[in-house]
């Protein structure tokens, strides 16, 4: 018979700590280094301040001029909106984007100007007064008119400065 042999338990080696010592102080001395390099400007160092500020801005800017333009204002207009039931008020206001030279011509005919507009909404459907793309077609169709009305070059833009539904 075999002599079985008895398992036989090791005992547990001790192990020298010196390596993990040794890289414990190298973590904390390479850590330190490089919290180092990167605070003191070493490592990823941005460009001075001066040469950021040519790169961006140039030396000589040029400035032009602002172009001769004047707002006209139009008085607010209130304006009935459908009917029966369904009437509701239109809370209406607008300038008038002028050259400085048409800007008297302009205030004579003011009274003209706002007959027109007064008219135009009232013929407007109520539908499409909601329609979030609608300010857009009635400001052209309003510029448009106004234009008519003034003639051709006098006008340049309307400025809708409150459309209100209520």
């Amino acid at each position: 018979m075999a002599e079985e042999e008895a398992p036989q338990e090791e005992a547990p080696k001790k192990g020298s700590k010196k390596p993990m010592l040794i890289g414990l102080v190298l973590m904390l001395l390479l850590g330190g280094g490089g919290f180092f390099a990167v605070y003191s400007g070493l490592l990823f160092a941005q460009p001075p301040a001066e040469d950021a500020q040519a790169e961006i801005l140039p030396e000589e800017i040029p400035i032009t001029p602002m172009p001769d333009v004047v707002f006209v204002p139009i008085d607010p207009l209130i304006i009935n909106v459908g009917t029966g039931a369904n009437a509701r008020h239109l809370r209406f206001q607008a300038q008038l984007e002028v050259s400085n030279t048409h800007q008297g011509e302009i205030e004579t005919l003011l009274p003209r100007i706002v007959d027109v507009f007064n008219g135009y909404l009232r013929a407007v459907d109520p539908r499409e007064l909601e329609d979030p793309a609608a300010l857009i077609r009635l400001r052209a169709q309003m510029l448009r008119r106004v234009q008519i009305v003034a003639g051709e070059g006098r006008v340049r833009d309307v400025l809708i400065m409150e459309f209100v539904i209520n």
